[in-house]
């Protein structure tokens, strides 16, 4: 399995590993400044194939901010093995994600983000967002770069297969058929539905994202405040009390 870059955005790479297996695209995306930061990590059996991605780019070992959604092995499973040859990186998560995942698992230890807090790594200014259980797991967390108006959505928006690296196209609509086609197995009840997904999905829809950077699946490029509203709804739909 080899990793695929493509330059979705300025100084945004997209890395790509499809994994036929499982039938779907494990996706890190590299920010290239002053303090490069990696959004997932991918697996930890796919550390070389990442790595060798990120050094037709930068340097590796010049990596700064090293960041995820929730903690499962695609977001963070090679976190030390970056950390092991990148001597200032640093990963940065939230209150749950720092203490009770990373306080025992990082290697070295993270900086703890506040809901709503800034990271700048040069040109760019990296906001992060509490999520719980959004796209799942209570430590979840997402990052938007607010100078090129970014959204890194990790799981939101999954849709299988090997597609296209970015795409204009409907997005909601791969999404909904993920979800349906899912439906029925453990792969249906991965987004429980809260009293507060919907506020969540309110609240990443103000941003107006202009970019959707997809952890499985083409990122987006378009309207992505629509794309997140009309998200919501499928969710409502699919996974609310009613469905």
């Amino acid at each position: 399995m080899d990793a695929s870059l493509t330059e979705i955005g300025p100084d945004l790479f997209r890395i790509s590993i499809f994994a036929p297996d499982f039938r779907i695209q494990f996706n890190s995306f590299l920010l290239r400044d002053d303090e490069p930061f990696l959004m997932h990590t991918g697996l930890r059996k796919l550390f070389p194939q990442t790595r060798e991605a990120i050094a037709r780019v930068i340097d590796p070992a010049t990596l700064r901010w090293i960041g995820y959604s929730h903690f499962e092995p695609d977001e963070c499973g090679a976190l030390n093995s970056f950390l092991g040859i990148a001597p200032e990186a640093q990963a940065v998560a939230g209150l749950i994600g720092s203490l009770v995942m990373l306080g025992d698992y990082a290697d070295r230890a993270p900086r703890m983000l506040a809901d709503g807090e800034v990271i700048e790594t040069g040109r760019h200014r990296l906001r992060f967002l509490e999520t719980p259980h959004v796209p799942h797991c209570w430590d979840a967390g997402l990052f938007f770069d607010e100078t090129d108006r970014t959204l890194f959505c990790s799981d939101l928006f999954f849709h299988p297969g090997d597609p296209e690296p970015a795409t204009e196209d409907d997005i909601v609509g791969r999404a909904r058929e993920a979800i349906l086609g899912s439906r029925g197995t453990a792969f249906g009840k991965d987004m429980p539905y809260t009293p507060y997904t919907d506020a969540t999905f309110a609240r990443l829809a103000e941003l107006e994202p202009r970019m959707l950077a997809v952890m499985h699946g083409s990122a987006f490029r378009g309207d992505g405040g629509r794309a997140l509203r009309d998200l919501a709804q499928v969710v409502r739909e699919t996974h609310g009390r009613a469905a």
